[in-house]
């Protein structure tokens, strides 16, 4: 192990690390805003929509972030839509986590009991207020666990994103491993990074999943 090929690195790997971030961020907000239209959809049975939400969730769920960033990158201008590689890595990053999102939280809308309706009708609520201070923040207590596994996921996900062609962190490693050759190095900042980036999350994480259990079970 060279010290000093790993401080010569260091800044590629900070300005690679800042862009896989920031993509993989913008995904996972993209995931999250599609996740719970698609949910609601699901949920609800709305007439048309809801059938559209089935399908583009078991389209993305069964299909890998490769081939659906190959189409979006690659396939899309075959028809006069170029997207950029940092806005193409965000949107299939997002639509793929979005399908994920919304088995999750569709699961933690099932999972309210009728009798939570009731009582929240009963207490003179209306069904807005009813679904949006009882119904959904319980479904969300309850999908904690799986939207916390969802964004590592995604974060993860972002590894291929240097099939597109954006410097993150795998482009990154391979690019230095191919240009000199030092292997251990690249390959040991990389592991660095991704710990760097994942940790924090999966401690926060847990943190969150505690609460809501904690705050499921009190209810």
């Amino acid at each position: 192990m060279d010290f000093e090929v790993i401080h010569s690195y260091m800044p590629l790997y900070i300005e690679a690390f800042i862009l896989t971030v920031k993509i993989g961020w913008a995904g996972i907000a993209i995931s999250f805003a599609v996740g719970i239209f698609a949910a609601f959809m699901m949920h609800f049975k709305v007439p048309v929509v809801s059938k559209i939400a089935v399908g583009y969730v078991e389209l993305f769920r069964n299909t890998p972030l490769l081939v659906q960033l190959f189409f979006i990158y690659f396939g899309l201008p075959k028809i006069g839509l170029s997207i950029s590689a940092p806005n193409c890595g965000a949107i299939g990053l997002g639509l793929l986590g979005g399908s994920y999102m919304a088995e999750a939280i569709r699961s933690g809308l099932s999972a309210i009991p009728k009798s939570q309706e009731e009582s929240a009708l009963a207490l003179g609520l209306n069904r807005r207020q009813m679904f949006v201070h009882v119904i959904f923040p319980e479904a969300v207590s309850i999908s904690v666990p799986a939207i916390v596994a969802n964004i590592i996921f995604m974060l993860k996900e972002t590894s291929v994103f240097s099939a597109i062609s954006l410097m993150d962190l795998m482009f990154t490693a391979k690019d230095l491993i191919g240009l000199y050759y030092n292997t251990t190095e690249a390959l040991f900042l990389l592991v660095v990074f991704y710990i760097v980036m994942l940790l924090p999350v999966s401690i926060l994480g847990s943190v969150i999943e505690k609460r809501a259990r904690y705050k499921t079970l009190g209810a």
